[in-house]
């Protein structure tokens, strides 16, 4: 896979995250209530961020947990490694907003959701994505989106978080030629 564009630099990521922190807090009609869970593993640093920028923005931090799918996918990829999920309080009743980095077939959060409903009967759940690069396979929509991205099959979006790759940066890969 050979690099074909960036799409977001660290500057337009950190606005993209301050945005849909924003659109939350709004649409929630402020954080009290709000829980986070991101999905393994960019979702969880993304959910961090916005928990953050949220307490910079209202005064109150919101919870925030991370979310192991492998077994609760549909594609045979399972990996018996033990649940790796760290979700420190009692989903039941409350409003879940669940974070991945890219959004694409959907299945991922449908994982999710299953995940999160094994767990209790949350109030509602609300989906965050800094990515949403389409191609939807699954009828998955989400409430907040950092930035739309058209993609063809053939590319990958590659999202670089400085807790793992040192950067911060979202690029587009294609196929070597």
């Amino acid at each position: 896979m050979v690099q074909k564009a960036v799409i977001l630099d660290d500057k337009s990521m950190k606005r993209a995250i301050t945005r849909i922190s924003y659109e939350i807090v709004e649409r929630n009609k402020g954080a009290e209530g709000l829980c986070f869970i991101g999905i393994m593993s960019g979702g969880e640093y993304i959910a961090k961020r916005i928990a953050e920028r949220i307490k910079e923005a209202e005064g109150f931090e919101p919870p925030v947990g991370k979310l192991d799918i492998t077994a609760y996918r549909d594609d045979g990829r399972f990996v018996p490694d033990g649940d790796r999920s760290s979700v420190s309080f009692d989903v039941r009743d409350k409003q879940i907003v669940l974070v991945d980095d890219v959004i694409f077939t959907g299945r991922s959060c449908r994982a999710a959701i299953d995940a999160i409903m094994s767990r209790g009967r949350p109030r509602n759940i609300q989906l965050a994505v800094l990515i949403d690069r389409g191609h939807r396979e699954l009828p998955i929509r989400p409430d907040y989106v950092g930035k739309n991205v058209p993609t063809s099959r053939e590319e990958s979006v590659k999202v670089m978080m400085s807790e793992i790759d040192g950067c911060d940066k979202v690029v587009i890969m294609k196929a070597g030629v």
